[in-house]
């Protein structure tokens, strides 16, 4: 491990790698694209409505016909999914339903409530303007019109619209493939009981549930022991992703071996440790071509990987996802005293409080994962002994 970096400096090196990277992008069914990005915009082939239609059931008309206590000749019926049989006529009504096409030259729709009468005669309770009850052809959307421009987030409340306007199929930014390998002889599956000596691999299931929840494919390699041909090998199979996560061996350990064996396997390294707590050893490189893969090899203690997943991958993710640089940052008024002991940057769980509050909470270092239960946020505290209640400080929300 060379000179520690800044946390921002880290930032800049990781973005200047992303900067080499070509996003692909991928049709996909609607429903699928549920959280991808948009490639390329949505544009409508039609209009929105398609044609003139009824908004309640009643008669169409031309509204000068419209008088109290006159009657009309009722000449045709209309229902969703008909077409008007013939122009309407000048002393003239046709009975019409909710959404369907109003024939030409009607101009107003009069509701069923201010009518009387049967199949062959209607009469009317009250006058109607022109334009009342009814929409015209391209009022909420015009053919050719974009619904969503490239770069915007697909959410599910949007499908029904995309669908609307012919979009079952869409373009968006292929969802990066992230494979995640933890490395240690001391880890066993998280579904077995661990012996002397063993403790459960728990980091690779939150890494992989990490990526999942910020839109990539994650695929777990299982367990890599502390030897190097293995390791080496499920490196290569890592390689094969657009990113590869390690979990473990990026200290000055005999047995650290990652950053050796991602130097074997042709990884180039950009930089090995950053000045923050918890997760100063955290490794970051790229191999390069066409194929490219970015690598990150982060500390096997459970909190050091959260806190470098959400700081440095994330971005990563962001970016390979087409979301750009999301900003999770904000200023928060601290909630009451909280003491500390720093002498390094500290990114210290904390849960969000009202509207402008943060509270950090007591944390037992960075293998305690029980604080998660209460933590939404970390907050960015400088070296130091404490915070008083009422400072402001800098948070990244979850």
């Amino acid at each position: 491990m060379g000179e520690l970096i800044e946390v921002e400096t880290a930032w800049e090196r990781i973005d200047h790698c992303l900067a080499e990277i070509v996003t692909e992008s991928v049709e996909v069914d609607v429903q699928r694209a549920v959280s991808m990005v948009l490639a390329s915009p949505v544009n409508s082939d039609v209009d929105v409505p398609p044609y003139r239609k009824a908004l309640m059931d009643g008669y169409a008309v031309h509204a000068d016909d419209v008088e109290p206590g006159r009657a009309l000749p009722v000449v045709d019926r209309i229902y969703a999914g008909d077409l008007p049989s013939t122009p309407l006529q000048r002393g003239t009504a046709v009975r019409i339903m909710t959404g369907a096409p109003l024939p030409q030259h009607a101009d107003a729709v009069i509701p069923v409530e201010q009518t009387d009468g049967g199949e062959a005669m209607v009469t009317f309770s009250g006058a109607v303007a022109a334009g009342a009850n009814l929409m015209d052809t391209g009022y909420c959307i015009a053919r050719g019109e974009t619904i969503l421009p490239a770069g915007r987030t697909i959410q599910a409340h949007q499908v029904g619209l995309l669908c609307e306007v012919g979009a079952s199929q869409v373009r968006v930014v292929r969802p990066p493939r992230v494979a995640v390998l933890a490395t240690g002889d001391e880890l066993v599956s998280p579904t077995e009981l661990p012996g002397p000596g063993r403790i459960r691999n728990t980091n690779a299931p939150l890494l992989a549930a990490l990526a999942e929840r910020d839109g990539a494919h994650a695929t777990q390699l299982g367990v890599a022991s502390d030897q190097a041909e293995e390791l080496g090998a499920r490196i290569q199979r890592g390689l094969q992703h657009n990113v590869l996560i390690l979990s473990g061996g990026v200290s000055a350990g005999e047995r650290d071996l990652v950053p050796s064996a991602l130097e074997a396997a042709g990884v180039q390294q950009v930089f090995h440790g950053v000045r923050l707590k918890p997760g100063k050893p955290v490794w970051f490189g790229w191999r390069g071509g066409s194929h490219a893969t970015l690598v990150f090899g982060l500390p096997g203690n459970p909190m050091s990987s959260l806190v470098c997943y959400e700081l440095f991958v994330r971005r990563a993710v962001d970016r390979l996802c087409g979301q750009g640089v999301v900003d999770r940052w904000e200023e928060r008024i601290v909630a009451e005293d909280f003491a500390y002991r720093g002498s390094r940057r500290t990114f210290h769980p904390a849960r969000l409080v009202g509207p402008d509050q943060v509270q950090l909470l007591p944390w037992k270092g960075s293998v305690d994962q029980r604080v998660l239960t209460q933590t939404d946020a970390l907050v960015d505290l400088t070296e130091g002994s404490g915070v008083a209640e009422g400072a402001v400080v800098r948070v990244y929300r979850f």
